[in-house]
């Protein structure tokens, strides 16, 4: 089963949870750790057990406390409860539960989480928080494009999360795991809803898809990184800054959700910014288009094929059938980002 297409609600206006502090504290990059944080490290968890290295949970340990973040969908609950089990850990040691943004395969997963984490709280950003406290949105959207049936083999139970239990973080709001800092950065691009997690004891940054796609199994001729372009909210201008924003930080390792750690953060940011270019001149020129939207999508279907071909041959990577078979879906869900935001541009709502 291929990882589902990535459908958020957009949500509007404040979400109801309770607000993160005004003013944060902005932790140095070296900021000194408590004494009960001496037990400090992150653990990649395979989370699609259909999809190895696909995406992937992260398990922050610091001292007695942990925090997930990312939770794929319910199907990995067993996944990452396992995870805690392995290393010692109890439900309850879970102080945090913590989602890049919104969408079901980042997402899906949280409400199942929280119910088998009674001492967690959600961390969120604001724009996600409410769809993620009731999530009738996110799932009556996803129904309608697979019907119940589907749904449910994708991403069994979406759980509502009492609002009690959720914590939105601002722009640069910070929370302590283990004595350590853990810092909340907002990345426009991708989705209006998205966060990264700036984890300063660790050198380290949790990127969500802001960082864009780095599939281990592409990784066989160097560094491959490719752009999420993926409905409803592709900004070009936005990704671009959000990605100097990550690099600036300093980090020695990006956590990235589509898959693993990656050590060369600029590197990876060079790369992703000249797939957003390329995928900015697409918008443009599908904006100005009068073809339909379907027409559109089958159009940047092949160019996103042709240019990720050339990608490849340029760093000395030959992609086979099976290399395409991974690519498949991004390849289609970024062809209906650009053509959705195309027509949005072509006819803006009154």
């Amino acid at each position: 089963m291929k990882r589902a297409p990535k459908v958020a609600a957009k949500p509007a206006g404040k979400a109801t949870a309770k607000p993160a502090p005004k003013t944060p504290a902005k932790p140095s990059r070296k900021a000194p750790l408590t004494p009960a944080a001496t037990k400090h490290a992150c653990f990649t968890l395979d989370a699609d057990p259909a999809n190895p290295e696909f995406v992937a949970s992260y398990l922050r340990v610091a001292g007695d406390e942990c925090a997930f973040i990312e939770t794929n969908t319910a199907h990995s609950l067993p996944i990452l409860l396992a995870a805690l089990k392995e290393r010692g850990l109890s439900r309850e040691s879970v102080r945090y539960v913590i989602v890049t943004h919104a969408h079901l395969d980042h997402a899906g997963g949280a409400g199942v989480l929280m119910d088998a984490c009674p001492n967690a709280t959600l961390l969120a950003h604001p724009r996600a928080a409410r769809n993620l406290i009731d999530p009738k949105k996110l799932i009556a959207s996803a129904t309608q494009v697979y019907g119940a049936e589907r749904f449910a083999a994708l991403y069994g139970v979406i759980s509502p999360i009492p609002e009690a239990r959720v914590l939105v973080q601002e722009d640069g709001a910070e929370v302590t795991l283990g004595g350590a800092p853990l810092r909340f950065l907002h990345t426009r691009g991708h989705a209006k809803h998205h966060f990264v997690v700036h984890d300063p004891a660790l050198s380290a940054v949790y990127t969500g898809d802001t960082l864009g796609l780095v599939y281990p199994r592409l990784q066989r001729a160097g560094l491959f990184t490719l752009a999420s372009t993926s409905p409803t909210d592709f900004e070009p201008a936005e990704a671009r800054r959000s990605i100097a924003r990550i690099v600036a930080l300093g980090a020695s390792t990006a956590y990235v959700t589509h898959f693993g750690g990656v050590s060369d953060v600029a590197a990876v940011g060079s790369q992703l910014s000249r797939c957003i270019d390329q995928s900015e001149a697409w918008l443009d020129e599908a904006a100005r288009s009068d073809a339909p939207v379907a027409v559109l999508e089958a159009r940047l279907r092949d160019q996103i094929r042709t240019a990720i071909d050339a990608l490849a041959q340029e760093r000395g990577l030959t992609l086979g059938l099976s290399d395409w078979d991974v690519l498949a879906l991004d390849v289609d869900l970024n062809a209906q980002g650009i053509a959705f935001v195309a027509e949005r541009m072509r006819h803006p709502p009154p």
